[in-house]
């Protein structure tokens, strides 16, 4: 809820699991026991830009037992003498203070559980994990288009077999019609000359006759 000219926050809403939450360039002078009653699980607390002017307005933020992570930058209370002393001192339970430890050691970029981003990766992850899907499902289809064409391929070259085995048959077919007509031919061929030669003989017989009567 960052510069939405906020002057309390007297009407958030429960919420047990909010972690962090961003109040920062708002008019918020005060009214912070609401936090430690509603959101009781606040690790990170953003009042950057506010109108925070004294160190016991964050006194109810004692009762906040998991805030390690607050934020001040550009609100009067900074402007106090020993300022970071005093507020480490009045809220023990905090790491860091405007991005600090009381060390003067930087606070890390980002907390990934406050941020969100271990959701962001779970989803990122969750995506890539659709994607492979998504290819294995793309590989297993093209393979089972390749087996179908390899298929159309063998159907292919079994008909032109059965084909080949067709003309086979017909041609041998063929050669035995053409060798039983032959066979015919040679037969009319044979008794036409059993006729010729029984005409001939026939022919002979009266001449013999002829001759033996004038011996």
């Amino acid at each position: 809820m960052i510069n939405i000219n906020l002057l309390s926050v007297s009407n958030l809403p429960k919420l047990n699991k909010l972690r962090k939450l961003e109040l920062s360039d708002n008019r918020i002078s005060g009214g912070l026991e609401v936090l430690a009653e509603r959101t009781p699980n606040l690790t990170h607390l953003n009042l950057s830009g506010n109108k925070i002017k004294d160190i016991n307005t964050l006194e109810p933020l004692k009762k906040l037992p998991n805030l390690h992570s607050l934020d001040l930058f550009n609100c009067e209370v900074t402007m106090l003498i020993n300022y970071r002393e005093s507020v480490f001192t009045l809220l023990p339970q905090l790491t860091y203070l405007d991005g600090f430890d009381a060390d003067d050691q930087e606070a890390p970029d980002s907390d990934p559980e406050a941020d969100g981003d271990g959701l962001e990766d779970d989803y990122e992850n969750g995506e890539e994990g659709e994607e492979e899907d998504d290819d294995d499902e793309e590989d297993d289809l093209d393979e089972e288009v390749i087996d179908d064409e390899e298929d159309e391929d063998d159907d292919l070259e079994g008909e032109e077999e059965e084909d080949g085995v067709d003309d086979e048959v017909r041609l041998s077919e063929e050669d035995e019609e053409e060798d039983g007509e032959d066979d015919e031919e040679d037969e009319a061929d044979d008794g036409e000359k059993r006729k010729r030669n029984l005409e001939d003989e026939g022919e002979e017989d009266p001449e013999d006759e002829e001759d033996d009567e004038d011996d």
